[in-house]
């Protein structure tokens, strides 16, 4: 792809479109807290943070006129920002509730210093290991969260050194940041990038990095040079991600072929420019309900007294988490639960779902299930509940109904059937006898 470069530079005025939802004619004031490390030396422990409210004052043109406002008293003159966001990144709905509302969305500023990457697929971009004198001035990364996470986004801005008026620079957003899927099921993961034109560092390259981390371990899904025009090899496959969009529309989307249990964790969209990257991390979720399968089907004639043991199995589950319980709908149509049951514990099938079994032992007559009903496994999941049914036949019970009369026609039939047969036989062999001693004589 060697026009890809001057590809990226032409478009991607295009990703502000990527945006549009977000861009309002005038932004509201954004409320952050300004985090830091505490000066001093923190030992072998996590240093200690201090925390500052703080105020962003956006406005997306540069050439408007800007307006000094005059800080709270519970907020210090030197912890408010009034920031130039081209692309209004700051201004989406899901950053700026009714007012009123008593839900804030989530911001947090923090000092941000650049430097060189160390990864091999962003290590193109600074080749030269010379930091430019653009990037002497003071950065700061600006990371904020939606209601009701619609929106997840990573700023880096940059203001001349002891200026309160910081430029964004690199923007990296996502609109997914939980994402549930079925099994088998394409997932996309959401992540977009704007650069600002304005800046030198505009069209030097980029490099795109999805990272997956669940539990403590992590893995790299994929890895993209864009200044090469080069995918770092990985052992994850069916992930893959659109390089025309990620071209034309700053669009880093990570497509995932087919959904399995392996993929629920946390993914990164990280995105490199020379010295500089910003991140967006997002939930994926895979819930699969159970497949419910009962047995014996159906269910042999029960007589007065007699134990039927009925099974359920529920299977191919995700996540693990699982209720199964039976119900009994008797002929007038109420419903009852049922607590004669045993569950197993859960077994792992090769592709990581679950499977689990229950067992129930009904004495009809002492539950007072009359001539039966129908037999219900119950399995309520994370995905779903799931229901399966027999038929459960009493015979033998008060007056019979049309079932125990036609079983009763049956048996009498059967045993009809035998006494003929017998019958037939000794006749059969009296017969013979009589023949034989005829013959004698």
């Amino acid at each position: 792809m060697p026009n890809m470069s001057t590809s990226f530079e032409i478009s991607i005025f295009a990703v502000v479109f990527f945006f549009v939802g977000a861009i309002c004619s005038g932004c509201e004031v954004l409320e952050c807290w300004f985090v830091q490390e505490k000066p001093g030396r923190g030992g072998g422990f996590s240093p200690p943070m201090s925390q500052e409210k703080s105020l962003m004052y956006v406005r997306t043109n540069l050439d408007s006129e800007k307006t000094h406002h005059k800080p709270p008293s519970d907020i210090s003159p030197s912890r408010i920002y009034y920031v130039t966001d081209p692309a209004g990144t700051f201004c989406s709905s899901s950053l700026h509730p009714p007012e009123g509302s008593v839900t804030k969305p989530q911001c947090e500023i923090n000092p941000f210093t650049p430097q060189a990457s160390m990864v091999r697929w962003a290590a193109s971009l600074t080749n030269s290991a010379q930091s430019p004198i653009y990037l002497d001035a003071d950065w700061f990364s600006v990371a904020a969260q939606g209601l009701d996470g619609q929106l997840i986004l990573s700023n880096l801005m940059r203001a001349s050194t002891a200026s309160n008026e910081p430029n964004v620079i690199l923007s990296v957003s996502s609109k997914t940041a939980s994402v549930r899927s079925r099994l088998g099921e394409p997932v996309l993961l959401d992540c977009g990038f704007w650069v600002n034109p304005a800046s030198p560092l505009y069209g030097s390259g980029f490099a795109v990095e999805w990272r997956y981390q669940f539990r403590g371990e992590g893995r790299l899904v994929v890895a993209y040079d864009g200044k090469s025009d080069r995918f770092a090899e990985t052992s994850e496959v069916g992930a893959d991600l659109d390089i025309i969009a990620l071209y034309e529309t700053g669009n880093a989307s990570l497509v995932l072929e087919e959904a399995q249990v392996r993929h629920s964790g946390t993914y990164i969209c990280t995105i490199y420019l020379p010295h500089l990257l910003a991140q967006v991390a997002m939930d994926l979720e895979i819930v699969e309900p159970p497949s419910l399968a009962i047995y014996p089907s159906p269910l042999p004639l029960s007589l007065p007294g007699q134990v039927v043991t009925v099974h359920c199995e529920a299977s191919g589950f995700v996540p693990l988490s699982l209720d199964l319980g039976w119900e009994f709908t008797g002929a007038d149509g109420k419903r009852r639960h049922l607590d004669q049951s045993s569950v197993t514990g859960h077994r792992q099938a090769i592709d990581g779902t679950y499977s689990q079994s229950t067992r129930l032992e009904l004495e009809p007559t002492k539950l007072g299930l009359g001539r039966g009903g129908e037999i219900t496994c119950v399995a309520n999941h994370q995905g779903g509940s799931r229901r399966a049914s027999v038929t459960l036949n009493v015979i033998g019970v008060s007056a019979p109904s049309i079932e125990d009369s036609m079983a009763l026609v049956a048996v009498a039939l059967v045993l009809y059937g035998v006494i003929k047969v017998l019958f037939w036989t000794f006749s059969s062999g009296d017969t013979s006898n009589i023949n034989l001693k005829d013959k004698d004589q």
